[in-house]
């Protein structure tokens, strides 16, 4: 039975929030009228910073995380190990990879993963980047953490052909992160070992 609202200003801010991903109708009927609730200059502040985030957001043109200079803190941190970069599919797998304090290297965002059902082709992702990149800087191990699914392990496949005559130490992610999961699921123990206890991408395909 659809809701009915009594005004339609209340209705049209309900249909904004349900756009949000895990949010349904009855989640963002709660959120709109907490929003309500509250002083005028806090629901400001919030509409604000939204809209700041969507105008002014960049991604490093490095590694293409989001940043808010040029060059994201990471790739401009002269305490990394500049000679590894670990190849994630998104941001908040970056985030993950960090949270595990187990990392010291460079990252490299791809945007998504290779994915034909969905339209998603390797043009469509930051691989070439990649390749000029560890062709063009001294880069000698890149780490592929993607997830451990189907679409994850196809794009490790890609990635590992297209950098092969590069002659660098190519190594996924140990299978601590179980098969079928995605990373920013695992928890944080979990994905460290899985970084650290790395092996090499030709020995996955004996696992």
């Amino acid at each position: 039975m659809q809701q009915q609202f009594s005004s339609t200003l209340l209705e049209n801010a309900v249909n904004e929030f349900a756009k949000l991903p895990g949010i349904g109708r009855k989640t963002a009927l709660r959120l709109v009228l907490h929003l309500l609730k509250q002083p005028e200059e806090d629901v400001e502040l919030f509409g604000n910073t939204c809209i700041q985030l969507r105008r002014d957001i960049r991604y490093c043109k490095v590694c293409h995380n989001i940043s808010d200079t040029e060059v994201c803190h990471i790739c401009a941190n002269p305490g990394r190990d500049r000679e590894t970069v670990c190849v994630v599919e998104n941001v908040k797998d970056v985030m993950s990879v960090e949270n595990t304090q187990q990392y010291r290297g460079l990252y490299h965002v791809l945007g998504g993963v290779i994915s034909p059902m969905d339209g998603v082709g390797p043009k469509d992702l930051e691989i070439e980047s990649l390749v000029e990149r560890v062709s063009r800087e001294h880069v000698k191990e890149v780490i592929l953490a993607l997830s451990t699914t189907m679409e994850g392990d196809t794009t490790n496949f890609y990635i590992f052909r297209k950098l092969a005559p590069l002659n660098i130490r190519i190594t996924t992610i140990a299978r601590g992160v179980a098969i079928g999961d995605e990373l920013e699921y695992a928890d944080e123990i979990t994905l460290g070992r899985s970084i650290l206890n790395r092996v090499d991408f030709t020995s996955s395909f004996k696992q």
